[in-house]
């Protein structure tokens, strides 16, 4: 992980802040979806943490939220595949788009985070996860409707959590731009 100019506290106590807001609003901000915890509040963290941290802290952010909601019962297995490639896109999305000078045009990477949970996440939990633990809903859905309109279903059910929880991200970005709260933090690597 690259720490860059930040100092390696900053990015552990924002890491331990942005974990336990993870775990805390998870029992509430979640929907059952063909065997697994679409949980919103995982996009909305991936947004900030993938703008604010970067993308390996982001990552690892989303790893923790999955150990501890499993842990507590609150989460499946599919929370990582779920969680952390948004996170990475998120990261690697703001990284790229650094040479924009407006930062509201950067935080827009937020907006991306989707394409790691949708289009990564699902596809990975489908094909390998779902095959390689036995998770009969998934299993039972590519069994009964085929491959790819299994896909189809999963991606349009992840995706209402998604898209849901990234744009809050975007919206809590700008809010906490136009606090001054932006300015404050030296920029994610």
């Amino acid at each position: 992980m690259e720490v860059g100019r930040r100092g390696l506290t900053l990015n552990l106590v924002l890491t331990a802040c942005f974990t336990a807001l993870g775990v805390a609003i998870a029992p509430f901000f979640y929907f059952p979806f063909l065997g697994t915890r679409a949980f919103p509040g995982q996009h909305l963290i991936n947004a900030l943490t993938g703008v604010i941290l970067g993308p390996w802290w982001g990552a690892l952010v989303a790893a923790l939220i999955g150990i501890v909601r499993n842990l507590l019962g609150i989460g499946t297995v599919f929370a990582f595949p779920g969680g952390i490639p948004g996170a990475l896109i998120v990261g690697f999305a703001h990284r790229a788009m650094g040479r924009f000078g407006r930062r509201r045009i950067r935080y827009a990477a937020a907006l991306l985070e989707p394409v790691g949970t949708v289009l990564i996440g699902a596809t990975l939990s489908l094909f390998l996860i779902a095959p390689m633990i036995g998770w009969r809903p998934l299993l039972s859905l590519i069994e009964g409707l085929g491959p790819l309109p299994a896909l189809l279903t999963l991606w349009f059910g992840w995706s209402i959590s998604s898209v849901i929880g990234s744009a809050m991200g975007y919206i809590a970005l700008l809010i906490l731009d136009r606090s001054g709260l932006m300015g404050k933090l030296p920029e994610s690597p």
